[in-house]
């Protein structure tokens, strides 16, 4: 008998004939003999359906009541798959964040999970019943009130669910039937991943892949919460109980026997680049550049530094998201004086791309092929950093496909 946690996005249980195919998928595993716990998204739509009603009854509302306005989604969908559910003879109870409860900080709309008290579910698998729990939210003791944890946060809910019943695996049923080297909107050779690394799923999803949310993959990889991402649409009765399903497992690295050079490539157009020039070089002036920009909440990505011939001035380069790019511009204005820059130089028309895998590690010149690859092609490279396991470029966003492109293929990536 096997421990399992399900989960369900918005677009999986967008309407009761989706929900109908989510309970199709939960029997199948509970007439197997499994434990099963499901955590489920509000209905596609509904969110951003509750978040306008906020901003129409005020554009600056009390977050504490916002989360009380969104969570209602979840708590939705979770009492109508119970429903669906008890209709098919499935033995099913639904579960609001506060009823566990799920314990988190007091951060409304991006608290963080301190604990779960999974022991009524626990109670329920002896009496072969389902749990289905309402993802995306909590409760902080102190206060009594609930707390939602950012968008994507049911993925968070769902890795944190299986840590706290100790699963054997927590399934992600999403729109895709797992998690590719690339977007294959971009690259239709890209292929369908049989098993990634934690390590190697964690960079590609904060650096644009938007198959899972980055706190769910840190959870997973500090519980050794094996995760398989697989797609919901398939028909449960035409699912082979004695094959793996299409999917990819999210795992340990120990667990995949050869590790590819590169595992995948992952771009961002979610970029805008910031120039300072003619900085004096001395010791302070990166402090006054960038303390301004961690007071505003700014996270600044990457940074590169050119000091000019004489040694006396610098210049320096780094890239903020689209949606900071405006407030960094002001804050470093703001600071002209403290900085003594000659001026500020902007793009926004920038495409971030990384080049990721665990068998970096092992070999040298992964990147110098990168490099020659997009010179081949007139490709101009901005500014890049790296890691143990990555690397990144900045060039101009119409560059983006034919980059990505070149270097899937250059790296073997391409589908055989």
């Amino acid at each position: 008998m096997t421990r399992l946690v399900m989960k369900f996005g918005g677009s999986s249980v967008a309407d009761i004939d989706r929900i109908r195919n989510v309970a199709r998928h939960v029997k199948r595993e509970a007439d197997a003999g499994n434990d099963v716990a499901v955590v489920v998204s509000a209905m596609a739509g509904a969110t951003n359906s509750l978040v306008e009603l906020c901003r129409a009854a005020a554009p600056i509302h009390d977050q504490r009541e916002y989360d009380a306005v969104v969570a209602s989604g979840e708590q939705v969908t979770s009492g109508l798959l119970a429903i669906v559910l008890q209709d098919m003879g499935v033995a099913a109870r639904s579960w609001q964040g506060w009823q566990l409860p799920v314990v988190t900080t007091d951060a409304h709309a991006a608290a963080r999970i301190l604990d779960i008290n999974a022991e009524e579910p626990i109670r329920g698998f002896a009496r072969k019943e389902v749990a289905v729990v309402a993802g995306f939210q909590g409760i902080h003791p102190e206060s009594g009130r609930v707390a939602t944890l950012g968008r994507g946060g049911s993925d968070t809910s769902a890795v944190a669910m299986a840590a706290a019943l100790r699963a054997d695996r927590c399934d992600i049923y999403t729109d895709v039937d797992g998690v590719y080297t690339t977007d294959p909107r971009v690259v239709p050779k890209a292929r369908r991943l049989d098993r990634i690394a934690f390590e190697e799923m964690l960079e590609m999803a904060s650096l644009g892949a938007k198959v899972m949310q980055v706190r769910s993959i840190e959870l997973g990889m500090v519980h050794n919460v094996r995760i398989f991402v697989r797609s919901s649409f398939d028909r449960p009765e035409d699912i082979d109980p004695d094959r793996t399903p299409p999917g990819t497992l999210i795992c340990d690295e120990s667990e995949i026997m050869e590790q590819e050079v590169v595992t995948g490539i992952a771009f961002s157009k979610d970029e805008a680049q910031i120039s300072i020039r003619s900085v004096a070089d001395k010791p302070g002036v990166a402090a006054a550049i960038f303390g301004p920009l961690a007071e505003a909440n700014i996270n600044v990505d990457m940074i590169v530094q050119n000091v000019s011939a004489d040694g006396k001035t610098t210049d320096l380069t780094f890239t903020v998201t689209a949606a900071d790019f405006e407030r960094a511009k002001v804050t470093i204005a703001e600071a002209r004086d403290e900085i003594g820059y000659e001026r500020l130089d902007t793009a926004s028309d920038v495409t971030k791309i990384s080049v990721i895998g665990i068998g970096m590690r092992s070999h040298a010149g992964v990147a110098a092929r990168a490099f020659r690859a997009l010179a081949d092609r007139a490709i101009n490279i901005r500014a890049i950093t790296t890691s143990e396991i990555k690397f990144s470029l900045l060039i101009d966003a119409a560059f983006t496909e034919l980059a990505v492109r070149t270097l899937h293929s250059l790296y073997g990536l391409d589908k055989t």
